[in-house]
């Protein structure tokens, strides 16, 4: 069980072709009005239990940010697929490289809060490119009742990745999120270009949450395009 706090979505809309090789086998991207999106998502972490994610030992609160794409696999299941997880704790981004085969950076990372302007900074230890960093400094408008776009973008209840040559769907379970139009103050970001999905344009939608407590359920594995093969221990 852990929590996410201080979410900061940023988000670009890109042709489903540019990044459809970047995907696992057996999934594609997930497309609304003809478009997908690849995200920036700078966060805290704060875990609530003893297991903060899967199979990771209890660190504490530290930093992260995430690049993603959107995804859906051949059994309709949507969900994200992570390009990169910078993290500012070493254990978690160990025991999630070499356990989960989830592509985690270790980076220097740093969270402030002043009113309602949040700034989140990340420069990248290992692996690497050393040195790619990230800045976003964001003020936290009016919470809002989210559109279509922005239902897609943040109503996500899985991941899929690789995993021994498998691709693995990973559920959580968490509260509808609550978001907060945001206002982009700054924005300077190597990570997107890193991750393998340059953007050009300026984002399409700058959202901001409180947070959500969020909690994973067992993976399971499928065999792309045919029928879903029996639970993975894990």
């Amino acid at each position: 069980m852990q929590w996410w706090r201080d979410v900061t979505f940023v988000h670009w809309a890109v042709e489903p072709g540019s990044v459809a090789g970047l995907l696992p086998a057996g999934t594609r991207p997930d497309v609304l009005d003809g478009r997908t999106y690849v995200g920036l998502v700078p966060f805290r972490m704060h875990p609530i239990g003893p297991a903060p994610g899967p199979g990771l030992p209890y660190v504490g609160t530290f930093c992260e940010t995430n690049v993603r794409l959107y995804s859906v696999d051949d059994h309709g299941r949507r969900g994200v697929v992570f390009r990169s997880l910078d993290a500012s704790r070493l254990v978690p981004v160990l025991g999630a490289r070499f356990s989960a085969r989830l592509p985690y950076a270790w980076s220097r990372m740093r969270l402030r809060r002043e009113g309602d302007v949040f700034t989140y900074e990340c420069r990248r230890r290992w692996p690497s490119p050393r040195g790619a960093d990230s800045r976003v400094v964001v003020r936290m408008g009016p919470e809002i009742e989210p559109n279509a776009v922005e239902t897609f973008l943040t109503a996500r209840w899985g991941l899929h990745l690789r995993w021994h040559g498998r691709t693995l769907y990973l559920p959580n379970e968490h509260p509808q999120w609550r978001l907060h139009r945001a206002e982009l103050l700054e924005l300077d970001d190597d990570l997107v270009a890193a991750a393998g999905v340059p953007v050009a344009a300026e984002p399409v939608s700058v959202l901001h949450s409180p947070g959500v407590p969020a909690r994973f359920g067992t993976p399971s594995a499928f065999r792309p395009g045919g029928p879903r093969m029996p639970r993975s221990p894990g």
